[in-house]
């Protein structure tokens, strides 16, 4: 059999090991049109951080360890531009030295999509600048952290603005602080973390406030120039209120675009395959798209949620790794089916700590809910300990149901994998009233008697009714 993967990070190397292992007789070819394979992309901003290591750490298993260990054909600096599925054919373009070598046509029996996700770039004038920068990939990585270690003895960078301010950017903040260097977030949208709880994303807003990042809610970008003045930064970013047209001049040494990404699905487009929603592929809990031979996973696919079993897109890593999985077995003749997200996500910022897991109120009334909403502060570890830290929870259930539906947490201390347990009760599509009696660990350095999702749960069951 002929196993063709078009894309080779998570989900596409994945594929390519599990189904090695499944059947080591299988001809399994994989076309990456960069050079990196099987990197850690969620690192890249605390390696950018630290001025002593290389971003090439990031990588898990390089191309040659694959070809070698695993007998997978990778072949690297091949870009895939069609697929024909009924010929079951894909072609595209080589590379060699960063310039087009020669095409190549490959025949599969199956195929797997696995082309990630691009970042979004808003359409500015000026966004093509140079400093000018997103943060995607590897090479993404390199650029950025190349840009600040190479200015360092001539023109250091002094300034740097983040356009968004999600979890890229946030990270990205973060890490620019780390440097040394003064960070500006610029958004359209007057709300700060529209996907958290009003109360909580005040406690994330009041850290970066604390820590002098320079917050812009609500201002437009109209354009990005070169600044005129040789003895300020090099770039000017123009932003504009939206409520007051207030025109702000942001110098700046460099600019992250961090505005969010998007599904690569353009070439399944053009192939004919199904589109589902925010413009992925779409696939079945067996990962199959609309064409029998072809799958699609990672980033580039959608997904079931597990509280609502509707489809949703929300690119993870896990998922991207476990659906390659899954994708080989089925490949092989093994039938497996995932269930689904439930769109855990966490990350640090400065001192905190901030997790996800299932919808928000707004969700939860989008999907036919009749939603209930607690907002609690309790502490990381027992009364009286040493160390101990606020806990913001906010927990959401359903009044007709009192199914559990969502969970978030900030704090400084004890969140991300408290988190762990409310998004084990989504998958088990648990009531509010059966989590709150899980017995649950206690010791006075790790919580107190009743854990901060306990006494969320507890609380809530008196909204529920």
């Amino acid at each position: 059999m002929k196993f063709v993967i078009i894309g080779g990070d998570a989900a596409g190397m994945s594929a390519a090991s599990k189904s090695k292992r499944n059947n080591p007789n299988i001809e399994v070819t994989v076309l990456e049109k960069s050079q990196d394979v099987s990197y850690s992309a969620c690192g890249m901003p605390y390696n950018i951080a630290d001025p002593n290591r290389s971003m090439d750490d990031l990588i898990v298993r390089t191309a040659d360890e694959f070809r070698s260990k695993n007998r997978i054909n990778l072949l690297t600096g091949h870009r895939v531009d069609k697929i024909d599925p009924v010929g079951k054919t894909v072609s595209g373009i080589s590379f060699e030295n960063g310039k087009e070598s020669q095409t190549f046509s490959y025949q599969f029996d199956k195929l797997l999509i696995a082309t990630g996700a691009a970042p979004i770039i808003p359409n500015i004038y000026g966004v093509n600048l140079s400093g000018v920068m997103p943060l995607k990939s590897l090479e993404d990585g390199r650029a950025i952290k190349s840009f600040i270690d190479s200015n360092l003895n001539s023109k250091p960078v002094k300034k740097a603005v983040i356009i968004g301010i999600g979890y890229i950017g946030l990270e990205m903040c973060e890490a620019l602080k780390e440097r040394s260097i003064d960070v500006f977030m610029v958004k359209p949208s007057e709300q700060f973390l529209p996907s958290f709880a009003s109360e909580l994303a005040d406690v994330v807003k009041q850290e970066l406030v604390d820590k002098s990042v320079n917050l812009y809610c609500g201002y437009n970008i109209d354009k990005i120039e070169q600044n005129s003045n040789l003895n300020s930064s090099s770039l000017v970013v123009v932003c504009k209120n939206r409520a007051s047209n207030e025109i702000v001049n942001l110098d700046a040494d460099m600019v992250i675009v961090a505005s969010g990404v998007k599904p690569c699905s353009q070439i399944a487009i053009e192939a004919g395959l199904e589109i589902g929603i925010s413009g992925a592929v779409a696939v079945d809990k067996n990962l199959k798209t609309s064409d029998e031979n072809i799958y699609a996973a990672g980033d580039c696919a959608d997904a079931f949620h597990v509280v609502t079993d509707k489809k949703c897109w929300i690119p993870l890593a896990l998922r991207a790794n476990r659906a390659g999985w899954a994708v080989a077995d089925n490949v092989c003749g093994i039938n497996t089916t995932l269930p689904g997200v439930a769109g855990t996500a966490v990350f640090k910022i400065f001192d905190l700590q901030v997790a996800r897991t299932g919808l928000t109120v707004k969700e939860a009334l989008e999907f036919g809910f009749e939603p209930a909403q607690i907002v609690i502060q309790s502490r990381s570890k027992a009364h009286g300990h040493p160390g101990s830290k606020t806990i913001h929870v906010s927990m959401v259930g359903d009044k007709k149901t009192g199914l559990l539906l969502g969970v978030q947490m900030v704090g400084k201390d004890g969140v991300v994998h408290r988190i762990n347990a409310a998004a084990v009760a989504l998958h088990a599509k648990m009531r509010v009233v059966d989590f709150a009696q899980c017995d649950l660990a206690y010791a006075p350095p790790f919580g107190p008697v009743w854990d901060p999702l306990l006494t969320a749960a507890n609380q809530l069951i008196k909204k529920l009714g």
